[in-house]
């Protein structure tokens, strides 16, 4: 990162987590290495809304912490967070909301209107973003915001509330889980851009990910290696500028 001695970028094997990220928990993985975000940190941690939501935050977070350790609070939410909220008309057989019945490992955290959980199953992180209104043990039900992309926000909140379903957990996490190719881009363009960052050469860039072999064999100026080096570093570039915002 902006920082080469914060991570050291070399060994692939650090970025392997990065295959059980989900679009939200990705975009910060490009956010916490702009520049000008990690600046606005500095400034502003002790006032953590002030010039969140230049960041698409509510509250700024910390981008010393990765994706594993981080729970960013985005704005507006992402299509994948549920919402609950207390059932007004409940039926007799109604669920009713028992917080720590949820599978997976938990984290809380309230921003100030609601209190937001987010909890990891298998590899696949669950969100929800819960009414001060709902207590334990009250019946509750799921909002979807109305508007022309209603289909697409339903969709994507019920994938996630399969994972509630601890028969299909496992099988959901498989079936779900990301090819190599879809794997090996995350993967390479955080390394290229963390490399860049440091203030390595597209040719020095090209040795660690590809190997010194490879470079000796096929970088020249109109080379696929170098092409594809160069889009690598700039789709990073991309994200991390502002392009974050598609992967929510």
């Amino acid at each position: 990162m902006a920082d080469s001695n914060a991570v050291h970028w070399h060994p692939s094997a650090a970025y392997l987590y990065v295959l059980h990220l989900d679009g939200p928990a990705l975009a910060w993985e490009y956010l916490r290495r702009n520049p000008e975000y990690r600046r606005a940190w500095q400034r502003h941690r002790h006032r953590p809304q002030h010039e969140a939501l230049r960041w698409g935050l509510r509250l700024l977070e910390d981008p010393a912490r990765d994706a594993r350790d981080a729970y960013p609070d985005w704005f507006p939410d992402p299509y994948s967070v549920v919402q609950v909220y207390p059932d007004a008309d409940p039926m007799a057989d109604a669920l009713l909301f028992q917080l720590w019945r949820f599978p997976g490992r938990k984290h809380l955290m309230h921003d100030g209107k609601r209190l937001v959980l987010t909890t990891q199953i298998v590899n696949r992180m669950l969100r929800m973003a819960i009414s001060p209104a709902l207590e334990d043990g009250m019946a509750y039900a799921y909002a979807v915001r109305a508007g022309c992309k209603l289909t697409e926000r339903w969709r994507a909140i019920e994938a996630e509330l399969t994972l509630l379903d601890t028969t299909k957990v496992h099988h959901t996490a498989i079936a779900t889980g990301p090819t190599r190719s879809h794997v090996n881009a995350p993967l390479r363009t955080l390394q290229a851009l963390d490399g860049t960052l440091a203030g390595v050469s597209q040719r020095g860039v090209a040795k660690v990910l590809f190997g010194i072999a490879a470079v000796t064999e096929r970088w020249y100026d109109d080379g696929d290696l170098r092409a594809q080096v160069r889009r690598l570093i700039r789709r990073g570039q991309t994200l991390m500028g502002g392009g974050y915002h598609r992967l929510l």
